[in-house]
């Protein structure tokens, strides 16, 4: 008997990574401070409506806009066992003027995925406005190097976790059960958010790491493990995304510098099927990077839209980019999508509605007039 081969490819070449503007009925929800129950009756509201704007634009992948988060990784981290958010004496590093709100995580016991995540429950919900003719439904989690690089050591209040084996470990244990749990809900398309591989390009992010006693080189490959052990198991059917990028709030920025370390790592030591990759400033580095991608069914998303500005970038100008790209990949391996989300955070970036729909728009337009398909 003949065992038939499930190819992982990509489901579509118009993707986006994920968040979207938060609706002004769940931006005042939050403002005032409503009961949690309240607050979860006007994301459900929402989210139809959201799903509505990506079919507009003529999207097959949809999400829920991760309307329910204050950020697009703590609120997934402090629901892990083991993991506290609590008050923070600074903001994240963001170049400018505003300030993220002052909270950051802490190992506190050991880690676990509960069985009641509630992230669970939001892909559900998502699911079944999704019809399966309309396309796909996904969801966005941070990945397995968020847990780390997000956690600074003097909050690694779990004493065994000064042993960084032990952390790695039990981190790839912790997302091998999220990735087994989300498709256990149906889920066949999961995004996990990794975007810390783009920051060890930065030599300042590298410098910072060194000062902690780390090997940003030796953080990659650790970072390349976690993740390959977290997602090598998965069925079949189940493809997983990758978004990196540089930051990204209220259309700020942390890091800059190409993917060099990294691409190695993520191509070849990963079996990730397809990558979001932020390429919409000189702040990413080169096209160089994307020669390693192996041969065959991996795909890149190319990032070449920014969501950090309304500017909307032009076709002809996109297709040029495409070419360049080819010089590195074949153009079957590519795909395109904005270079991030559009509100990494519940703030949103400087951006409208109108553009942030038109820059979803012309990810459709740009994957058609390139590839004849979206």
């Amino acid at each position: 008997m003949t065992t038939q081969t499930i190819r992982r490819r990509a489901p579509h070449r118009a993707d986006h990574v994920g968040s979207l503007l938060r609706p002004a009925t769940v931006q005042m929800a939050r403002h005032d401070h409503i009961p949690a129950e309240a607050l979860t009756k006007v994301e459900d509201e929402a989210v139809p409506g959201l799903v509505k704007l990506q079919k507009e634009a003529g999207l097959k992948v949809f999400t829920d806009g991760e309307v329910r988060r204050q950020f697009w990784h703590y609120d997934f981290m402090g629901m892990l066992t083991g993991l506290d958010m609590k008050p923070a004496k600074k903001s994240l590093d963001f170049k400018g003027e505003f300030k993220t709100p002052q909270i950051e995580p802490h190992l506190t016991g050991k880690l676990d995925f509960p069985a009641d995540h509630p992230m669970l429950r939001h892909f559900t919900f998502l699911k079944d406005l999704v019809r399966p003719e309309d396309g796909i439904a996904k969801i966005s989690i941070p990945g397995p190097s968020a847990c780390h690089f997000r956690v600074s050591p003097d909050n690694t209040e779990y004493e065994p976790y000064r042993d960084h084996d032990l952390l790695f470990h039990d981190i790839a244990a912790a997302y091998k059960k999220a990735v087994q749990a989300f498709y256990d809900v149906g889920c066949r398309y999961l995004q996990l958010d990794d975007i810390f591989f783009a920051y060890l390009g930065d030599e300042h992010q590298r410098a910072l790491r060194r000062a902690m006693g780390q090997d940003p080189d030796k953080l990659i490959q650790s970072y390349a493990w976690m993740l390959e052990e977290a997602i090598r198991d998965r069925p079949a059917d189940m493809i997983i995304g990758m978004h990196m990028c540089r930051g990204n709030f209220r259309s700020q920025f942390v890091a800059e510098g190409g993917y060099d370390a990294a691409a190695d790592a993520i191509f070849n030591h990963t079996s990730v099927d397809v990558y979001f990759m932020e390429y919409d400033t000189e702040r990413a580095g080169g096209l160089e990077p994307l020669k390693l991608l192996p041969k065959g069914d991996k795909r890149v998303m190319a990032g070449f839209i920014t969501t950090k500005t309304g500017t909307l970038e032009s076709l002809d100008w996109l297709k040029k980019k495409f070419d360049e790209a080819s010089k590195f990949v074949d153009l079957d391996q590519l795909g395109i999508a904005p270079q991030c989300g559009f509100a990494s955070t519940e703030h949103g970036n400087a951006i409208t509605e109108d553009e942030e729909k038109a820059k979803l728009e012309l990810v459709v337009r740009t994957a058609e007039a390139i590839w004849g398909e979206n």
